[in-house]
């Protein structure tokens, strides 16, 4: 099996004041608080949840 890449996603800017469907992109992606960082798999579906709120986080492969 292959292993899959992990990125590690970090929430810079605060959701307050965004679209509400923002916020609840953040959350499935694993962040709630400021300066928080997640590691996710590397996946299509995720890449697109990141594109949609770019402004707000930070990315590393």
């Amino acid at each position: 099996m292959a292993k899959t890449k992990e990125i590690k996603v970090t929430l810079v800017k605060s959701p307050i004041g965004f679209a509400e469907r923002q916020k609840r992109t953040l959350l499935a992606l694993g962040l709630r608080r400021m300066n928080q960082t997640v590691t996710q798999s590397d996946t299509p579906a995720v890449r697109g949840m990141i594109r949609k709120v770019i402004h707000l986080v930070e990315v590393e492969e």
